[in-house]
C-alpha cells in the first residue's frame, strides 16, 4: 500500500466514511472504468456512502424494535382479506402518520393478519426513518405494573414514550385489573399528539370498558386513541384455520339447510 492511499484510508476514517474506505479500491476501479470526471466520481462515492449507513441504520433499528417475526407488505395476501384496502394500507406505509403523530388500529378476530400488517407498517416506518418499538399488551401492563411497584414507572413510562411509533400488540386477549389499566392510561396519555401509537386487538371498541374492568378508563384511552386515528377493522376467517382446513386437518364449517315445514 502506497503513501497516498494508506493516508487517504487514515482521513476516511476520521471523517467516518467506512463504506467510501472498506470498498475505495473497488470503486476507485468501478470509477475509472465508467470513465468518470471528478464531480461525476464524487457522487458515485456519497451514493454508496449514503446507501451503507442507511442500511446500517436500518439493520439497527430493526433490531432495537424487537419484532418477534420478520414480516412485510409483499407478504401479505391481500386477495384472501377482501376486508383490508390494500390502497389505504400501502398509503400508511408511507409514515406520515407517524410524522403527525396519529395512530392505527387493527382490529378483528384472530388469525386474520393483524399482528402481520403491525409488523409491515412499522418496518415501513423504520425505512422512512422513524424509531419503532414493539411490546405486547401484557408484556407491557406487567413492566409498567412492576415498575409502579419498584418506583421506576416515570422511567418506565419514559422508556415507552420515546419511540416516534409504539406497537402494542394483542390488546383484548387478556382483561387487565383496574390498575393496569390506569397505568396504560397514563402512557397513553403521555403519548397523545407527541408519539403515534399502533395497537392490535382482537375486540372492538365497545368491548374496551371488558377489557379494562373500567368504562371510565377504557373511555379515557379511547378519547385519546381515536382522536387523529385510523381505524382498520379486518374480517374473515383465520389464515391458520383456512390452511389446516386446505391441508384436511379440520373439516369445513357445516352448512345449516333450512327444513321444510310439515304439511298439515
Amino acid at each position: 500500500m502506497d503513501h497516498a492511499h494508506e493516508q487517504l484510508t487514515e482521513m476516511l476514517t476520521r471523517l467516518k466514511l467506512t463504506g467510501i474506505r472498506d470498498q475505495l479500491d473497488s470503486l476507485l476501479d468501478e470509477a475509472s472504468r465508467a470513465d468518470m470526471n471528478l464531480r461525476e466520481a464524487l457522487t458515485m462515492l456519497c451514493t454508496r456512502e449514503i446507501a451503507r449507513k442507511d442500511q446500517r441504520r436500518i439493520e439497527m433499528a430493526m433490531r432495537m424494535a424487537k419484532f418477534p417475526v420478520a414480516r412485510d407488505l409483499e407478504g401479505f395476501d391481500f386477495a384472501a382479506q377482501p376486508s383490508v384496502d390494500a390502497k389505504q394500507i400501502r398509503e400508511l406505509s408511507a409514515s406520515r402518520w407517524v410524522a403527525n403523530g396519529e395512530n392505527v388500529l387493527l382490529l378483528g378476530p384472530p388469525g386474520v393478519g393483524k399482528t402481520h400488517l403491525a409488523i409491515a407498517l412499522g418496518r415501513a416506518a423504520i425505512e422512512n426513518g422513524y424509531r419503532v418499538l414493539v411490546v405486547s399488551a401484557a408484556v407491557l401492563v406487567a413492566q409498567l405494573a412492576k415498575a409502579h411497584i419498584n418506583g421506576t414507572l416515570e422511567a418506565r413510562i419514559a422508556h415507552f414514550a420515546k419511540p416516534q411509533l409504539l406497537i402494542i400488540d394483542e390488546l383484548g386477549y387478556l382483561p387487565f385489573e383496574v390498575d393496569a389499566a390506569h397505568l396504560l392510561f397514563q402512557l397513553v396519555s403521555r403519548r397523545y399528539e407527541a408519539g403515534a401509537i399502533l395497537l392490535t386487538s382482537n375486540r372492538s371498541v365497545a368491548e374496551w370498558g371488558d377489557v379494562f374492568g373500567d368504562a371510565v378508563v377504557a373511555t379515557a384511552i379511547l378519547d385519546r386513541l381515536l382522536h387523529h386515528s385510523h381505524i382498520i377493522t379486518i374480517r374473515g376467517e383465520s389464515y391458520r384455520l383456512k390452511e389446516k382446513r386446505r391441508s384436511g386437518l379440520l373439516s369445513k364449517p357445516a352448512s345449516v339447510t333450512k327444513s321444510k315445514p310439515m304439511k298439515a
